[in-house]
């Protein structure tokens, strides 16, 4: 036997009329809302994959033990179109100009207003000690951090996991990033599957 159409069987009952109308209008307006629920999945799929989401290649090894040079990592836009970048967060960072540039992952350590400093491979912000979050070779070099740096409204401090073999803001050619070179946050590793924020963590 046939399965009555959204759960409503017009013969049922003994409809006429104005009862057969009001059935069939029903079934109508079930079939609209679920073709506008659908819809809207697809819609917001669609946002999501094409507004938040992008993919890259990690270029260098600076980020090692956390991430490997030609890692292929998924990158959160919308973190960052929605929220500001928050410390130890691994970031993606546009280096270069409009029409030349590359993408650069590093792990922010210094925020906004911000007071910086390195000394004896520690780090220093608003001169506490900072307790790092990931497992990090002591840094042997603080670079222009040797002497304190006070971040303006929109520098950030960031460095690299392979603190003794990169570049990052301790180095002049590096230097501090702005917020407008904020691509995203480093998601998920896809080529060894991985939560990066939950990557070479203390576990202290």
């Amino acid at each position: 036997m046939d399965k009555p159409l959204f759960g409503i069987n017009e013969n049922r009952y003994d409809l006429s009329g104005r009862q057969k109308k009001e059935a069939r209008k029903e079934i109508l307006l079930k079939i609209l809302f679920w073709v506008l629920s659908v819809s809207v999945v697809i819609g917001l799929a669609y946002l999501i994959v094409f507004y938040s989401i992008e993919k890259t290649s990690v270029i260098n090894s600076s980020m090692q033990p956390t991430l490997n040079k030609d890692d292929s990592i998924v990158i959160n836009t919308a973190a960052y179109r929605l929220g500001e970048p928050e410390r130890f967060d691994v970031a993606i960072i546009r280096i270069g100009d409009a029409e030349h540039f590359i993408y650069d992952v590093k792990r922010v350590y210094g925020l906004p207003g911000e007071r910086i400093r390195i000394s004896g491979g520690m780090i220093y912000i608003n001169g506490e000690v900072l307790k790092d979050e990931v497992k990090v070779d002591e840094m042997e070099l603080a670079g222009i951090a040797s002497e304190e740096i006070i971040l303006g409204k929109d520098e950030y401090f960031v460095l690299a996991d392979d603190r003794n073999n990169a570049e990052d803001s301790r180095y002049t050619n590096y230097g501090l990033i702005h917020r407008e070179q904020f691509v995203g946050k480093a998601w998920i590793r896809t080529n060894e599957f991985g939560f990066i924020n939950m990557m070479n963590k203390t576990n202290e």
